[in-house]
């Protein structure tokens, strides 16, 4: 079915009533749905299914780019209302409604088409290449009018103030903590900001729930100013046990104190910055930080190379030994982006306080993997 259309839903309840007011036990009866799932295209759209039941019944969605309302209704029918985020993906996506009348519940399955191409006539795909995940932060605005919160169903949160190996100062939070904005989206992009809140600096770490093994991985940011700040683009080991055994890739570095000089590195067992045998290398940005600039990471069975507005200036290759301490880079790997404050290297100068608010701008974020 295609976006406007009006499903019929008929779920049937056949039970045994004690009486009671309450949803009845209906362990002896049935719950039919028909038709058993629907499929809408990849824009915003809203949906509307008529509910015909024989008792109360309560219907959620499992994923928040599918919102239901009402949450459920009483015998008779009625109808439910499903808003469709639009898809700004690459890939298709799904979910599941689950309709709930006593202890039977039934399950309703929810498609959404890939973002057309046509969507995105801006892309540039490398050679070789298609774009298989992108997150273009267009979801500017909330119901209303502020600013949007980033995609539960494509990011994810660490929270905590535990230093992250790194002794690093911030408090990161979920996207929102009361009324302080740690990652939004407005006007095109997300805003990574790092604030004082109370005795605390808060701000956000961010995880892409999906990984890849390999691929063109490129993020358009705008870096922030201030000595304190920390921002990275970068990749874990899905599958995470300890580090640095199982790999790391930076993407982009750049501490505050040293605006404009940005890095990309790799970490593992054998080449890591504690015992001084760190793979890296380093660029001048003059406009990191007033300036959108493309960081790009290509990431092979052979290589790993970094590049900044598509000029190559890190390069790690496969010594082809077979041997994890060294090349643990043939596993799934997630995507991160994070704005810290101090530590280790951004506060190796000391940190100041007076240039908070600080944001970090990301413009979007994309995968490409080959044909």
């Amino acid at each position: 079915m295609r976006r406007g259309s009006l499903l019929f839903i008929y779920l049937s309840f056949f039970c045994s009533c004690s009486g009671s007011d309450v949803i009845p036990n209906v362990n002896n009866g049935s719950v039919s749905v028909n038709p058993t799932e629907l499929s809408v295209g990849c824009q915003a759209s809203t949906q509307m299914l008529t509910v015909t039941a024989t008792a109360d019944w309560a219907v959620y969605s499992n994923s928040a780019w599918c919102k239901v309302s009402p949450s459920g209704g009483t015998a008779g029918n009625g109808i439910v209302t499903i808003v469709f985020e639009a898809n700004t993906n690459a890939t298709s996506r799904s979910t599941t409604l689950t309709f709930k009348s006593g202890t039977n519940k039934q399950s309703f399955a929810v498609n959404q088409e890939k973002n057309d191409e046509d969507l995105n006539p801006e892309i540039k795909v490398p050679d070789g290449y298609q774009l298989v995940w992108n997150d273009e932060f267009n979801n500017s605005l909330d119901a209303n009018g502020k600013g949007a919160l980033p995609s539960s169903s494509e990011w994810w949160y660490e929270t905590g103030k535990n230093g992250w190996g790194n002794n690093e100062l911030e408090n990161y939070v979920s996207a929102v903590n009361g009324a302080d904005t740690a990652a939004v989206v407005s006007n095109g992009s997300l805003k990574i900001i790092a604030r004082k809140s109370g005795s605390d600096i808060i701000s956000a770490r961010m995880n892409t729930f999906k990984s890849w093994t390999y691929g063109y991985f490129e993020a358009r940011l705008k870096l922030p100013k201030g000595k304190g700040t920390w921002p990275a683009f970068w990749m874990m080991h899905k599958n995470f046990t300890s580090w640095p055994l199982d790999g790391e890739i930076d993407i982009m570095e750049e501490v505050g104190y040293n605006p404009g000089y940005v890095s990309s590195s790799i970490h593992c067992m054998a080449y890591y910055h504690k015992i001084g045998t760190q793979k890296t290398a380093q660029k001048y940005v003059s406009t990191a930080e007033s300036d959108y600039h493309v960081y790009a990471l290509e990431w092979t069975a052979d290589f790993v190379k970094g590049y900044i507005d598509g000029e190559k200036y890190f390069e790690f290759d496969n010594d082809k030994k077979g041997d994890y301490n060294t090349w643990p880079f043939n596993n799934p790997f997630y995507l991160k982006l994070n704005l810290a404050w101090g530590g280790d290297w951004g506060g190796s100068q000391g940190v100041d306080e007076s240039a908070l608010p600080c944001t970090y701008q990301i413009d979007y974020v994309r995968v490409f993997q080959k044909k």
